[in-house]
C-alpha cells in the first residue's frame, strides 16, 4: 500500500528527475539561440511613426552607428511631435493635467540599461533614461529626482501641456463631470441642464446624512442610445449613440475655443484616447541589439502612476545572447506577466519570435480564467526581434479603433507595415468607461 510519504517521496524523486531532464533540454536550446548568426542586413520592428524616422534610422545602422543610437532616433521622433497625444510634448496628461513621462532602454552589446519614470517638463526622457546608466550606478530614476538629475545634465525644462492637449483635457474633465464642479455654473448664460433630455438620477446617499433614502429604480437609458462605454471598434447599434455623444462633445468643444478644425478630433480622444506609447526594438549586421520604451501613459492617469514604459522586463528587456522585445498596451497586465521578459526567456527556450509573443498573450488571458466580460478591456501588442533578424508583431486583439487589422512596422532593407498575429478576434473596449 502506498503511503502519502511514500507517494511524495516519489514524486520528490520523479520532480527531480524531470527537472535535470529539462535543465539539460533548456541548456541545448539555450546554446543553439546563442550560436544563431546575425541577419545578413539589420531590422527593426516599431510601430507605425508617420515620419521618416525608421527609414533614417536604418541608414544609421548601415553607417555603423550604435544600436541604441537608433532606437533613440525613433523615439525622439515622436517625443518631439506636439501632435502625438501618446508620448513627450504633447502628451495628454494625467487627470490634474499634468504630463508625466516613462521610459526605459537596454543597450544589448554593453548589457547595460536604464530608465526613468514619472518625469514631468523634461520633454526626452528617452535620452534621460540612457543617462541613468552612462552616468550613475543606478538602473532607475523616478519622480523629482529624475527631473532633477535631467535638469543638471542639461536638459531643459519646458511645459510639456500644449495647447491642443490643454483643451483636450478641459473637454475630458468637463464632460465627464456632471457631479461636480467643473463646466459652466447655472449662473452662466452658456449653462445648459445636464439632462434637460432624459431623466435626472436618484441620489442613493443623503450627502447631509438627514436622512436614509431608499433606492428607487433606477432610470433606463435613453431610448435609442447603447448606455456605458463606447467600444474602440463598434457594431452598428452603436453608431446613434456615438452620433449623439460627440454632437454634444464638439458643442463643448466649441464652447472651450477649439478651433472649428480640432473639435472632432477632440471629441475622438474624449470617446477614445490616445494609447499609443512607442517601442522600438533592432539588430544590426554583427548580431548587435537594443530596444526602447517611451510614453506619455494613460490619458487622465491618477498623477503618479506608472505603468509598464519604464519598467525592464516588462515594456522592453534586451538580451544580447537571445533578442529584444517590448510592449504597447494595458500596462499593468504587461507588468504582471514580465511580458518582454517573457518573450525573450521563452526565445531562450526555442520558441519562435511569433509563439513566444503569443504564450505571453495566453498567459495575460490566463490570469483572468478566460473570463471575456473583463478581458475585453485589456489591450496589448508585442514588438519582437530574435538576434538572427527573425521578428514578430503579436496582439491580443486583431483590429484598432477604426477596424483596420492591427499592424506594426519592420524594416530589413524593406520598409513596410505587416499585420499582427492576433490571439483574440475583434478589438478592445475602451476602459475606464468614458
Amino acid at each position: 500500500m502506498t503511503t502519502r510519504r511514500d507517494f511524495l517521496s516519489l514524486g520528490a524523486l520523479t520532480a527531480a528527475g524531470l527537472g535535470a531532464a529539462g535543465r539539460d533540454a533548456y541548456a541545448d536550446s539555450a546554446d543553439q539561440v546563442k550560436q544563431l548568426k546575425p541577419p545578413a542586413k539589420p531590422v527593426i520592428v516599431t510601430r507605425v511613426t508617420g515620419d521618416q524616422t525608421v527609414q533614417e534610422a536604418y541608414q544609421m545602422l548601415l553607417d555603423g552607428q550604435d544600436t541604441l543610437d537608433a532606437v533613440h532616433h525613433i523615439c525622439l521622433g515622436r517625443e518631439n511631435d506636439p501632435k502625438d497625444h501618446s508620448v513627450g510634448l504633447g502628451g495628454l496628461p494625467n487627470e490634474d493635467g499634468i504630463v508625466e513621462l516613462d521610459s526605459c532602454c537596454m543597450h544589448g552589446p554593453s548589457r547595460r540599461a536604464g530608465s526613468v519614470a514619472g518625469v514631468r517638463n523634461i520633454r526626452n526622457v528617452c535620452l534621460v533614461a540612457r543617462k541613468v546608466f552612462e552616468h550613475t550606478a543606478h538602473v532607475m530614476l523616478a519622480g523629482q529626482g529624475a527631473e532633477s538629475f535631467a535638469a543638471d545634465l542639461g536638459f531643459p525644462r519646458e511645459n510639456l501641456l500644449t495647447e491642443d492637449a490643454r483643451k483636450i483635457w478641459m473637454l475630458w474633465k468637463e464632460s465627464n463631470s456632471q457631479m461636480d464642479w467643473w463646466g459652466p455654473g447655472m449662473a452662466d448664460p452658456a449653462w445648459k441642464d445636464p439632462y434637460a433630455d432624459r431623466p435626472a438620477p436618484k441620489p442613493t446617499i443623503d450627502l447631509h446624512g438627514l436622512s436614509s433614502l431608499q433606492p428607487g429604480p433606477r432610470p433606463g437609458p435613453q431610448p435609442g442610445l447603447q448606455p456605458g462605454v463606447v467600444p474602440r471598434h463598434p457594431t452598428p447599434e452603436w453608431q446613434e449613440t456615438i452620433l449623439a455623444r460627440t454632437r454634444r462633445l464638439t458643442e463643448m468643444a466649441a464652447d472651450l475655443g477649439i478651433e472649428p478644425e480640432k473639435r472632432l478630433f477632440a471629441a475622438e480622444q474624449v470617446l477614445w484616447p490616445t494609447t499609443g506609447t512607442i517601442h522600438v526594438s533592432v539588430v544590426n549586421t554583427k548580431g548587435e541589439m537594443s530596444g526602447g520604451t517611451t510614453t506619455s501613459g494613460l490619458a487622465w492617469k491618477l498623477a503618479g502612476r506608472i505603468g509598464d514604459s519604464p519598467i525592464l522586463g516588462a515594456g522592453s528587456y534586451t538580451d544580447q545572447d537571445v533578442g529584444s522585445a517590448g510592449a504597447t498596451g494595458t500596462g499593468e497586465e504587461n507588468i504582471k506577466v514580465a511580458g518582454a521578459h517573457t518573450i525573450v526567456e521563452l526565445m531562450r527556450q526555442g520558441y519562435s519570435p511569433k509563439d513566444a509573443g503569443m504564450e505571453t498573450l495566453r498567459r495575460i488571458v490566463r490570469n483572468y480564467n478566460g473570463d471575456m466580460k473583463k478581458i475585453r478591456y485589456l489591450d496589448m501588442e508585442y514588438y519582437i526581434i530574435r538576434k538572427d533578424g527573425a521578428y514578430a508583431g503579436c496582439s491580443l486583439w486583431s483590429t484598432g479603433a477604426t477596424g483596420k487589422p492591427r499592424a506594426f512596422v519592420v524594416h530589413d532593407g524593406n520598409y513596410r507595415v505587416e499585420t499582427c498575429t492576433a490571439l483574440l478576434q475583434g478589438a478592445v473596449t475602451e476602459w475606464p468607461p468614458f
